[in-house]
């Protein structure tokens, strides 16, 4: 693949999916800008990539701190980056080559940790990387593209987030099965993606110490009867079912998140007969989730190979995030939300000019008259960064003429 600057890169796909008409002045009044798709491509760059307004600046000739703040202020809001993503998202769909990675039926959801200040409202301690930060939560198809991103403290359940990203997703790619690590489940979580029409394939861990779920308490099992503990309350099901179904076209329709829901629903001192249903009703799923997770190999292979994709484009994200050691330097909750969809943003534009460069490739190739089998194809993936210059060239000049008011050195 030929080598290029971050910076073409991103001028090259902007152009390609018309990016620019996706960002428009905040209040409706602002005077048009000039060069603006110029400004844009800078403004991506200066927040995809954490470099921050003067650091831009200093790297990028010809703008300064306040042009390049500006457009981010005055031009682009969370809705707008989401839009953007969502062109960038279908203009890589259109590509073949995607289609021997996946068929954009089923994602994985994963979260990767970002450091924060920890003087802010979504900053919180990560027991487990001993520091501060936030989440950064992604949905990524089985063909490798991210279609929705969301920012997220530390210390929240990362499932509750999970129905919110397929239903906050309006690109064409829409997957119906979603995989992902042991915190992508709990019963609520799959008794509203069953009534959703969610198929929810999360890999677990300690698989052995979660409870099996009788239909029926007179009921004995050969050979298997240990695992089982309490049976399943039917008649609660039953009871709150209008109500659970009026929930979830709530959900369905847009008119309040999963996450709202579960999070109000999950709270110690308001749970009600309504939440013991959706709970009721997420154990018998999981029950025979389990029971067909424990049994078929090849389920399981799938489900980890769908994950290993989310955990790919972790680290991919957090390569475009590489100034200042990946930390986010924003302390209003509007503007972190920014930085991730800003980084999102950037990723799936460098993905989608990687594909396109992968297949004037791979067409090479074949007219030289090389063999490239399907299984060839589907051995690779668009998460390439070899090519691609994000520093930039520095010039090196040794012949510079001293300053008469250098030190002398006596």
């Amino acid at each position: 693949m030929p080598p290029i600057n971050i910076l073409d890169l991103l001028v090259e796909t902007s152009q390609w999916v018309d990016l620019h008409k996706s960002f428009k002045p905040v209040s409706g009044h602002q005077t048009k800008i000039d060069d603006y798709l110029k400004r844009l491509v800078v403004t991506l760059f200066c927040y995809g990539c954490n470099l921050g307004p003067v650091q831009t600046a200093r790297s990028v000739k010809g703008f300064s701190r306040k042009q390049i703040a500006y457009l981010n202020i005055a031009h682009t809001r969370e809705k707008d980056l989401i839009e953007a993503t969502r062109q960038v998202v279908n203009a890589y769909n259109k590509f073949e080559l995607p289609s021997y990675w996946g068929t954009g039926t089923s994602a994985s959801v994963d979260g990767t940790r970002f450091d924060m200040y920890e003087q802010n409202l979504l900053s919180e301690y990560h027991v487990r990387y001993a520091s501060y930060g936030g989440v950064g939560y992604y949905l990524v198809s089985d063909t490798y593209i991210a279609l929705f991103s969301r920012f997220i403290p530390c210390g929240v359940r990362e499932a509750m987030y999970l129905i919110d990203a397929l239903i906050q997703n309006e690109s064409e790619i829409s997957p119906d099965t979603i995989h992902g690590d042991t915190h992508a489940q709990s019963t609520i979580i799959f008794g509203l993606c069953h009534l959703l029409g969610i198929k929810l394939m999360p890999r677990i861990r300690d698989i052995n110490k979660l409870i099996f779920f009788k239909p029926d308490g007179r009921a004995r099992y050969n050979h298997i009867d240990q695992l089982f503990s309490e049976p399943i309350n039917y008649q609660l099901i039953k009871t709150n079912y209008a109500d659970m179904l009026r929930v979830a076209m709530s959900i369905k329709e847009g008119k309040v998140t999963a996450s709202t829901i579960v999070r109000r629903l999950g709270e110690r001192g308001i749970r009600n007969s309504l939440y013991y249903a959706f709970r009721e009703l997420g154990r018998v799923i999981r029950t025979q989730y389990l029971l067909e997770y424990i049994t078929d190999i090849k389920m399981r292979e799938t489900i980890q190979a769908a994950t290993c994709k989310s955990e790919s484009f972790n680290d991919f994200v957090k390569w475009v995030f590489f100034f200042n050691n990946g930390e986010i330097q924003e302390n209003l909750r509007h503007e972190q939300n920014k930085m991730v969809n800003y980084n999102h943003l950037v990723a799936n534009l460098v993905i989608l000019h990687n594909v396109n460069a992968m297949t004037k490739v791979i067409r090479q190739l074949k007219r030289e008259g090389l063999e490239i089998t399907d299984d060839m194809l589907a051995g690779i993936a668009p998460y390439r960064r070899d090519h691609i210059d994000l520093l930039g060239k520095y010039p090196l000049r040794v012949n510079k003429r001293r300053s008469r008011q250098s030190l002398k050195l006596h």
